[in-house]
């Protein structure tokens, strides 16, 4: 396979770094965003000299429209993969007390920003011979507690949307039962949380019992691009132990 242009999203943090590198060390061109240029910079340093960072709000649908014509006009063309590793977390004791602030956190951290990635990079996606799209929901979504009741409300829409841009890619490239033309796939990659090794140095008296490392979320993002998009797409992948 040809080098693909892969975008990660949430480039910062230790998820994003993970699959940056990986995806780098695979031979892919990986551009790495994230909302402040500090750190993205750094992030960008960490995962490997070819990693290209570039500074988006992905809240806002314009500046993402205005990301892909910054990624067009740098020469990469139009991507092949988006990991989107944007997300947040927030709880509390039980139904009553879910606050309409952390809602709105929860919303556009984890569906506006989905939405406005896809909307803007769906053509794309669509068009390329390897196309993929992934995002990371939680367990919660199956099982969910009224004490993250928010939490796994916005995890269960992201997931929706996610598998509605499964729904179009197959409507786009299969006929009836007929994938054998399918080349593009959106899946979801399905934790518990996660956990690297600055949290087991921080906290070594922890055992992190069913966390998934992000290293292995990165190995599984490489290997999206090794797999049929038939098989692929419209997939719940569960990483959780």
């Amino acid at each position: 396979m040809s080098p693909l242009t892969v975008l990660v999203t949430g480039g910062s943090g230790a998820s994003g770094v993970a699959a940056a590198r990986a995806l780098s060390t695979a031979g892919h061109r990986v551009l790495t965003v994230g909302s402040d240029q500090t750190r993205i910079e750094a992030a960008a340093r960490e995962a490997g000299d070819a990693v290209t960072p570039l500074v988006c709000d992905l809240g806002d649908l314009e500046s993402v429209r205005g990301l892909a014509s910054m990624i067009a006009d740098r020469g990469f063309g139009g991507v092949d993969g988006v990991i989107h590793l944007v997300g947040g977390w927030r709880g509390a004791k039980g139904i009553e007390d879910q606050t309409d602030a952390d809602w709105e956190e929860l919303e556009h951290s984890a569906v506006t920003t989905l939405r406005n990635v896809t909307r803007v990079f769906y053509s794309q996606l669509e068009a390329s011979p390897h196309g993929r799209f992934a995002m990371v929901s939680s367990t919660a979504v199956s099982s969910p507690t009224a004490a993250a009741a928010s939490y796994a409300a916005a995890k269960a829409a992201a997931e929706a949307w996610t598998l509605a841009v499964a729904d179009g890619f197959r409507r786009a490239q299969s006929v009836d039962t007929d994938t054998s033309g399918q080349h593009s796939a959106a899946v979801v990659f399905v934790v518990k949380a996660l956990v690297d090794e600055t949290m087991r140095r921080a906290h070594p008296e922890r055992r992190f019992p069913g966390h998934t490392d992000v290293e292995e979320l990165a190995a599984a993002a490489v290997g999206l691009f090794d797999q049929p998009a038939s098989f692929l797409n419209g997939q719940r992948i569960l990483l959780a132990k």
